[in-house]
């Protein structure tokens, strides 16, 4: 059966405002669906309905799949058939009602003051003559400390532009998830870093763009961080970055995690990090509290003496 028959096409294309990613996993999801269904002798949306799929939710269980991808993969049908719904191509929403099961709630993993310290410990770590590996200890400094200070998400950091740094590097403007906006304010050490890699290091690494090609230029719409190749940085260069740093294997995200939870162990107002953090609902935020709490429990476990 051809995909074509389902229009996948057209349903990816409805999905505005999301990030390419997510626009490719909804598409994958999908095309399991449809081929579950190829399988099951189906022939497109219209004879889908609810016990097909329960079915199918049913399938992905006994397949081992964890709980949060079957549940990702509901939304997807779910999002596909309200589409479809709308454009007429079926008459019923089979997955209205469907329910999903529910996996364990994840409880992000926060680094500790010490983990936080290496990442910018360096001890002369570069040789002092050689211009490119000075250059790469900047940037990479520069990047942790934004990862860090300001709670960007990977892919935020490495869209960065070099004008989106506004009232003397104060500020910066983060595109989010969702072609969302926010403000954020940059660390003291961050904004030392942010100085010092735009204004002697990063023509350093725009002169070694491969094959002779176009150097990145320096103009407010170009990318504030460079790879070594001279091209734009992206989250996998990114996750090379924070490796090399890091006293154990440890994922950019995390750092986001950890902002926000050392805010809140600060006195930090809840909402005031979901601001800071971009989260359009204030329960996505929420879950930080939980980590502060295990982390007190944990601390009053271990110091007191009766506890």
């Amino acid at each position: 059966m051809a995909h074509s028959d389902w229009e996948l096409d057209g349903f990816v294309d409805s999905l505005t405002g999301l990030a390419a990613a997510t626009r490719r996993a909804y598409r994958t999801d999908l095309e399991g669906f449809v081929t579950w269904c190829a399988r099951a002798g189906l022939q497109g949306p219209e004879p889908v309905d609810r016990v097909v799929a329960r079915r199918f939710l049913g399938h992905l269980t006994t397949r081992g799949y964890a709980a949060g991808s079957i549940a990702r993969k509901a939304t997807t049908l779910r999002r596909y058939f309200a589409w479809a719904l709308r454009r007429g191509i079926v008459d019923v929403d089979p997955t209205r009602g469907l329910g999903t099961p529910k996996g364990p709630s994840r409880v992000p993993h926060v680094l500790t003051e010490a983990e936080v310290d290496h990442l910018f410990r360096r001890d002369g770590a570069a040789d002092p003559d050689d211009a490119f590996g000075a250059a790469i200890e900047v940037r990479d400094t520069c990047a942790l400390e934004l990862l860090y200070g300001s709670g960007l998400r990977a892919a935020e950091l490495c869209a960065i532009r070099l004008g989106d740094l506004t009232d003397d590097d104060r500020r910066l403007l983060v595109r989010g998830k969702g072609s969302k906006q926010r403000f954020v304010p940059v660390s003291e050490p961050a904004r030392d870093a942010v100085g010092a890699w735009r204004s002697r290091h990063r023509d350093v690494f725009r002169r070694r763009s491969p094959d002779g090609g176009p150097m990145v230029g320096s103009g407010p719409d170009d990318p504030l961080f460079l790879n070594r190749r001279g091209h734009p940085l992206s989250p996998r260069d990114l996750r090379r970055i924070v490796d090399a740093r890091a006293s154990r294997p440890t994922h950019p995200h995390e750092l986001r995690h950890t902002f926000a939870t050392h805010l809140l162990e600060g006195g930090a107002d809840l909402r005031v990090v979901q601001e800071l953090l971009g989260h359009a609902d204030l329960s996505t935020t929420q879950r930080y509290t939980h980590v502060t709490r295990d982390r007190l429990r944990k601390v009053l476990d271990t110091a007191h003496p009766r506890a």
